[in-house]
């Protein structure tokens, strides 16, 4: 999973850009037997840092999370439009020189999502100067696969797009990524590969919570609300907004718009220190 974050000015120029990727992995031996361990988080490419392992063997010495935030600083300054015009291979690697001599991995798949990101930006809160975070919690799990086949995994990924000033959080974004690959008893796939797909976000009403909601609200649109309700506070109050024992929102004002758990939208920006 690509994953990018941007702020723009008021007329779509990028004046900020971070890049991350998500790649989770489950093993099986041949009885279709799980061999990966479900129970230990998933780190972003980001996070891995040097464990990725891709210094070793690059042309240029470095490291995924260096060539991606060399491509996020290259796209500063540049609009969508410029962004989808950069240069590249048939591989879609960068075929421009100063770009080239800092990033030698395809880029094709992050011009398309930093130009998104450009366009789905949207006035939250956000000034001139602020620090702009990118923080992911990600995890899998793994079951019996719909109408009898033999098995499913399933990786989860929750984002927060954040801006900051100091310790206090500007505007945020919060979204989640489910995505599920079912394999029948003989190990053949299930799962059309070749399809996106779409966020918790970008399924929208289609996620199917608002028809049972007891206060009508999809999931999309508690994850707004929390997130909007976030803004404007430090870490430290996001950490002691009170919540029941299942970490629902225990505060009234947030409850009457968030029902969901939030737990987990706390730690995700407990991240952020």
């Amino acid at each position: 999973m690509t994953i990018v974050a941007v702020t723009v000015d008021e007329t779509g120029v990028i004046t900020d850009c971070v890049i991350d990727a998500v790649q989770a992995k489950a093993n099986f031996d041949s009885q279709g037997q799980l061999l990966t361990d479900l129970t230990v988080p998933v780190p972003s490419k980001n996070e891995l840092g040097a464990d990725y392992g891709m210094g070793s063997i690059s042309g240029i010495g470095k490291e995924w999370n260096e060539q991606a935030q060399a491509l996020a600083d290259y796209v500063v300054g540049k609009t969508a439009d410029e962004v989808l015009g950069i240069a590249v291979d048939e591989a879609t690697k960068p075929a421009e020189a100063d770009l080239a001599s800092s990033v030698t991995i395809s880029i094709g798949g992050f011009q398309n999502a930093i130009a998104e990101a450009v366009d789905r930006a949207q006035p939250l809160g956000a000034q001139a100067g602020d620090e702009l975070r990118l923080v992911t919690s990600n995890s899998m799990a793994a079951g019996n696969a719909p109408e009898g086949a033999a098995g499913m995994v399933e990786t989860n990924v929750n984002i927060a797009a954040v801006t900051m000033n100091g310790d206090a959080i500007t505007s945020c974004v919060i979204d989640a990524v489910q995505a599920q690959v079912s394999f029948d008893g003989q190990g053949q796939l299930l799962t059309d590969l070749s399809a996106p797909v779409p966020s918790k976000n970008d399924r929208g009403a289609d996620y199917g919570m608002g028809a049972v909601s007891s206060i009508g609200k999809e999931w999309n649109e508690q994850a707004a609300a929390f997130a909007a309700y976030v803004t404007g506070k430090t870490l430290d109050e996001v950490a002691g907004i009170a919540v029941d024992e299942a970490t629902k929102p225990a505060e009234a004002d947030l409850a009457s718009r968030v029902t969901i758990s939030i737990g987990g939208f706390q730690a995700l920006l407990e991240k952020l220190r």
